[in-house]
């Protein structure tokens, strides 16, 4: 997809600019670290699999990678992130208020972007996306330093403040392609159980990998007070003992014995919990494009839940 990611990299570069320097230089700080660009891809590949032959699947491809990045920039300055993607995050390089402000340009910029579409469903769409990611967000800060929270309750936030743009930009590509509402339903499923796929695996490799490979520091979640899958499990399998130090430590955002408490999450089989559920969501989008028309889009659609999965192993 490299000529496909590069027209939409044209438009992140153009819609990037602005007469205020400092947006544009923290605009391209953020953008420039690379990362997956999943949502974009998404919303590409949804398009061409059904049969989409115009141009605005790019400025929609755009427009989600604007909305991500701006979650991103805030969510560094709530959780006090020092590090994402490898290198400092912008909070770290350029303070929080220019940020918070530079944030909230992207998120008004995508949607002067939308709008350019001049399609009704494309607004209501990424409108509820927007909404819902912000109700995630504020859950997520609910459930801080919370050991007793529920696996309903973690898994809401996941498909509130991850998961649903993965569906959005599913869906976008179905609603560009005019596609018949069970098809943008089906599509939104793969996006939902992709999404929630690929976070858990972002939990789980947060007590599996390093620094080098996350991209952030290890034990981030921890210090941050974030009872994920692979504590909770760990709680749930645990002798009291155990149980009581996962429990401190989310309580006050201790890392102090990061290496017992991983190794107890390494013990208890933790980590093979949160793998099987990621496998599950993976499958669970698999199945959701198994019956569209037979593509090179749909063979990669039909590999990508695998692929994400594939990095906790």
């Amino acid at each position: 997809m490299a000529l496909e990611m590069r027209r939409v990299d044209e438009v992140i570069q153009r819609r990037l600019q602005s007469e205020v320097g400092l947006i544009e230089q923290i605009g391209h700080y953020i953008v420039g670290a690379g990362g997956k660009r999943i949502r974009p891809r998404l919303v590409l590949l949804f398009a061409q699999a059904l049969g989409y032959h115009g141009n605005h699947h790019y400025e929609l491809a755009a427009t989600v990678e604007f909305i991500h990045t701006a979650t991103l920039l805030h969510d560094d300055v709530v959780d006090e992130s020092m590090l994402r993607r490898g290198r400092p995050t912008a909070n770290a390089v350029f303070g929080n208020a220019a940020s918070v402000l530079v944030g909230d340009f992207l998120y008004s910029r995508a949607f002067e972007m939308m709008v350019s579409v001049g399609d009704l469903r494309v607004l209501e769409v990424l409108a509820e996306a927007t909404n819902v990611i912000a109700e995630g967000e504020v859950l997520q800060l609910m459930n801080m330093h919370q050991p007793d929270v529920a696996l309903e309750s973690y898994l809401q936030v996941i498909r509130y403040k991850t998961a649903k743009l993965f569906e959005a930009s599913a869906r976008l590509g179905a609603v560009l392609a005019a596609a018949p509402p069970e098809v943008e339903e089906a599509c939104a499923s793969y996006g939902r159980a992709l999404g929630t796929a690929f976070q858990l695996v972002d939990d789980l490799l947060d007590y599996q990998g390093d620094t080098s490979t996350l991209g952030k520091n290890v034990g981030d979640d921890l210090r941050e007070g974030k009872p994920t899958l692979p504590l909770l499990a760990a709680m749930q399998r645990g002798t009291p003992d155990e149980r009581q130090l996962i429990r401190h430590a989310i309580e006050h955002g201790e890392v102090q014995r990061l290496g017992d408490i991983v190794a107890i999450v390494h013990r208890t089989g933790a980590l093979e919990v949160t793998r099987q559920a990621a496998l599950r969501e993976a499958e669970v989008a698999r199945d959701s494009v198994a019956s569209l028309p037979p593509s090179h889009a749909q063979k990669i659609l039909l590999e990508f839940p695998a692929r994400s999965v594939d990095r906790s192993f």
